[in-house]
C-alpha cells in the first residue's frame, strides 16, 4: 500500500456539510446541504466514494445527486499528505481551456475543500467551498477569517511533493505578516532557499497584491479558510495557487500547487504553521 493511498483513507467517514459557490469577489452565492461517505472494504485495498446532494429544505429531502465512484488507484495528480490533506487539479495549462484546482484539509472530526475555476481564458471566475463535519460529532465551524488574525509571525514545517517523481522534500518555513499603514499589509515568505517579500492592499476581505501588472488576490472567507490566486493566468509565466484553512487560532494549514512557464503541473506542497507571536 502506498504511502499516498494510506493518506488518502484518513478521510473515511461520513461527512455531512454543504457546497457553497463564491464569486471572484468573495460574494456567497448560494449553498447546498450535502453527505459524503467514504467507505473502505476489501482490507482498504478499494474505497467506496458516494456524494449526495440535497435541496434547500435539507438531509429529509431526496437527494437531487447521488454519484457513486470506486476507487482502487489514485491518479498522478492527487497527492495526500500525512494528516489526510490533498490537492489535485489541471496538469496543464492550455490556451482555450478551463483550468482547476482542488484542495482539501483534515482535522479531526472535520474536513474542508475548497475548489478555484479558471475559464478557457485564465481569468478566475468562481469558488466552491465545501464545508464538512464528522457526522454524530459536535464539530463546528469557524468564524471569518479575518486580516487580525493573519497578523503575526508563523513558523512551520512544509511538505512538497514533485510531479517528476524525484524524492519529496521536508523543510522550515517562515512567514512575517505586519501592517504597513495607510491600509497595507506587509509580508515576508521564508520557504527552502527563497526569500519573497509583497505587499497588499486591504479591501475588505480581500487582499490585493499588484506586481508588474499581475494581481494576486486573497479572499477571506469563511470557516477561517483562504484563497490566494493570480486573477488572470498567463501563458509562458511560472504561477501558483493556494488555499489555507486556519484550523486554531494559532495553527494554520496551506495547500499550494506549482506550475512552471510551460503551464505544467511541477509540484505540491502542505504547510503546517504555528504562530508564534
Amino acid at each position: 500500500m502506498t504511502s499516498n493511498w494510506k493518506n488518502f483513507i484518513k478521510n473515511l467517514g461520513e461527512w455531512r456539510g454543504s457546497f457553497t459557490k463564491i464569486s471572484p469577489n468573495g460574494e456567497i452565492l448560494d449553498s447546498t446541504p450535502s453527505i459524503l461517505n467514504l467507505e473502505a472494504f476489501d482490507n482498504n485495498q478499494a474505497v467506496l466514494f458516494r456524494l449526495r446532494r440535497f435541496d434547500s429544505s435539507g438531509y429529509d429531502s431526496p437527494p437531487i445527486q447521488d454519484y457513486q465512484q470506486e476507487y482502487r488507484t489514485l491518479g498522478r495528480q492527487n497527492i495526500f499528505f500525512d494528516t489526510g490533506a490533498f490537492s489535485k487539479g489541471t496538469l496543464q495549462l492550455a490556451p482555450f481551456a478551463e483550468f482547476g484546482a482542488e484542495y482539501g484539509f483534515v482535522d479531526d472530526d472535520r474536513r474542508l475543500r475548497l475548489v478555484q475555476l479558471y475559464d478557457e481564458k485564465g481569468n478566475f471566475i468562481s469558488l466552491s467551498l465545501i464545508r464538512e463535519f464528522r457526522s454524530s460529532t459536535d464539530a463546528y465551524e469557524r468564524p471569518q477569517l479575518t486580516v487580525e488574525q493573519l497578523i503575526g509571525n508563523w513558523q512551520g514545517q512544509a511538505h512538497t511533493v514533485y510531479s517528476d517523481l524525484r524524492p519529496s522534500e521536508n523543510y522550515a518555513s517562515y512567514l512575517e505578516i505586519k501592517e504597513a499603514g495607510n491600509g497595507y499589509l506587509e509580508q515576508k515568505l521564508f520557504l527552502a532557499s527563497k526569500t519573497i517579500a509583497s505587499q497588499a492592499k486591504i479591501e475588505g476581505n480581500k487582499l490585493i497584491f499588484e506586481k508588474e501588472g499581475n494581481i494576486r488576490q486573497i479572499l477571506l472567507l469563511p470557516d477561517g479558510t483562504s484563497s490566494n490566486v493570480p486573477l488572470q493566468l498567463q501563458l509562458r509565466k511560472p504561477f501558483f495557487v493556494e488555499a489555507g484553512w486556519l484550523v486554531r487560532e494559532n495553527e494554520r494549514q496551506r495547500l499550494i500547487r506549482s506550475y512552471n512557464e510551460k503551464g505544467e503541473w511541477v509540484s505540491s506542497t502542505h504547510v503546517i504553521e504555528y504562530k508564534t507571536c
